[in-house]
Formats: C-alpha cells, sequence, structure tokens
C-alpha cells in the first residue's frame, strides 16, 4: 500500500520561528545546532537558533541563494548577483569557487547540493538584468565543481534549472526545473561525476495555486520533497506522488535538521516555518 502523508508527516502544525522577511531561500542546517538561511531582497544571511531571534551572520552576500557545506564543514553559497559559487573559509573570508566557464560568466548560480566525494553540483539559470549585466552563456546548465576543483559542465538541456538533490545512494541527481515543463527530472551519477539516462522523475505540471518546482530535499527512504505550486510536494522514491503539504506563505526551498534530523525548515517569502516528520532526511557529507 502506498504511502500517505500521515505516513510521513508527525503533525500537520506548521510553526513560524520567524517572519518578516522579504524573500527566504536557502535553508540549511548547522551541525552545531542552528539553522542558516538567506533573504535574498535584501542580501543578507541569517542564523537562526531554534527557540531564539534570526541574527545576521553575512551582510552584502552577493545575493546569494542556495547553501551547503563543504567536506571540511565550509559554507558554500550561490551567489546570484555576485555571479558565483563562493565559500567562507573559518576566518570569514570569501573564496571563490567558480564564476566563469571556458571564459564566459555564469548567469546566476542558484542552488547547490555536496556530494560525499566532494563534488559539488550548482544549477546557473539566468536571464538579463540590468544590475548584474548582460548574460554570456546562452543557455542555462547544471555545473560540477570536482573534489580537485576543476568546474565542469554537467547538463545544459534542463530549460530552467533550480533545486537539486541526491537520492540517499548518491546515485541519482533530481533537477527541478521551474518554468516551462513543471517537472523533476531525475539522472544517474557515473562513477566519474557525468549524469546520464535523463528521465522525468515527477510532474508538477497539474498542481493549482502560486508556486513551482523549486528547491529539493530527500529522506533516508528516497522519498522526494519539493516546493511547488500549492505547497510541499511529496514523491517516493519511484516518482508516485503521495500528496501536497499546505503553508501560510508559498515555500521555496526547504532542509532537513534538528538534533534528530527529522525537522524540516521551509523558506517561505517573508517567513521561515517548521514541521517535525518521523522519517529522518539525508544530511549534507562531512569528511570522516
Amino acid at each position: 500500500m502506498p504511502d500517505s502523508l500521515e505516513d510521513i508527516v508527525e503533525s500537520m502544525d506548521v510553526e513560524c520561528p520567524a517572519t518578516g522577511f522579504q524573500f527566504t531561500e536557502g535553508p540549511l542546517w548547522h551541525p552545531d545546532g542552528h539553522w542558516l538561511f538567506v533573504d535574498t531582497r535584501p542580501n543578507l544571511i541569517y542564523k537562526l537558533v531554534p527557540g531564539g531571534a534570526p541574527e545576521v551572520a553575512r551582510e552584502e552576500s552577493g545575493r546569494s541563494n542556495g547553501l551547503t557545506f563543504d567536506l571540511q564543514g565550509r559554507l558554500v553559497m550561490c551567489e546570484g548577483h555576485g555571479r558565483r559559487v563562493s565559500r567562507m573559509e573559518p576566518d570569514g573570508t570569501i573564496t571563490t569557487l567558480a564564476d566563469t566557464w571556458e571564459g564566459r560568466r555564469l548567469n546566476r548560480p542558484n542552488d547547490v547540493v555536496a556530494r560525499s566525494d566532494g563534488s559539488l553540483y550548482f544549477t546557473d539559470p539566468g536571464m538579463d538584468r540590468a544590475d548584474e549585466g548582460p548574460r554570456e552563456m546562452d543557455f542555462n546548465g547544471v555545473f560540477q565543481i570536482t573534489p580537485d576543483g576543476v568546474l565542469r559542465l554537467a547538463l545544459r538541456d534542463v530549460p530552467y534549472p533550480n533545486g537539486l538533490a541526491f537520492s540517499p545512494d548518491e546515485g541519482t541527481l533530481y533537477v527541478a526545473n521551474t518554468r516551462g515543463e513543471m517537472e523533476v527530472r531525475a539522472f544517474d551519477v557515473l562513477p566519474d561525476g557525468s549524469l546520464s539516462r535523463p528521465r522525468v522523475f515527477a510532474d508538477l505540471s497539474a498542481g493549482q495555486g502560486e508556486g513551482a518546482p523549486d528547491g529539493m530535499k530527500v529522506d533516508v527512504e528516497g522519498r522526494v520533497y519539493c516546493t511547488g505550486p500549492g505547497g510541499l510536494w511529496v514523491f517516493d522514491s519511484s516518482g508516485q506522488h503521495i500528496g501536497v503539504i499546505p503553508f501560510p506563505e508559498t515555500p521555496a526551498n526547504c532542509a532537513w535538521g534538528g538534533a534528530d534530523h527529522r525537522t524540516m525548515l521551509f523558506t517561505a517569502r517573508t517567513s521561515v516555518y517548521s514541521m517535525r516528520m518521523k522519517t529522518q532526511g539525508t544530511r549534507v557529507p562531512r569528511a570522516g
């Protein structure tokens, strides 16, 4: 018998730990016991200790969006306005990891995920913006930064790649396509990190309400959680749709965290929300 939302969600009650922002994104759980998230328009990264008030962790963040950690626990950021993927060093300085490909500036790096071999994968959709300059690449791509720091083009045939997530065994990469075909695509990850066997994993085009396929996360049983029209869409590991969890505001991204890794934090327009789940989420890889 297929899962239902009641099998997954501990409680349908949604809590709001913080509000009053302009457009929240990029949630991430820090193993030291706090959340990080972005308020994109005022260009800030926040730290939020559960039960506390949000504090600014980085100003002038390059209009960061997606966040993750590398194997050494350093914060990695997709800077849309900065048109680069950057890393925060232990002393707070910022290092550029990628900003050009074949001599052309990246578009607007959006979301990023880490793999246990040390690779980073990020999406790079974009459009002309007066405050960011003209596009230099005529496609929207998914890129891989290899463990030795080489930038490789992984995909160029997804119309508007946005959120990313790995399956629990890291053998599949899921990519949300936000515009045009509202769907999640899946790709096999080969031993060298390249991607193959493209296929549609889930179709969100029949959804009702505001929103589009965007941020994604996966639980330890392989279910995929993707923000989309009307709320958070949940699929089993085969792509079968389980249900949609509604929110007071349209969510754009989500992350697993908490002491037992069964809390999900959702960035949704002017607020962040949280829910308790019955299953743990996959964790950001760390060096052993």
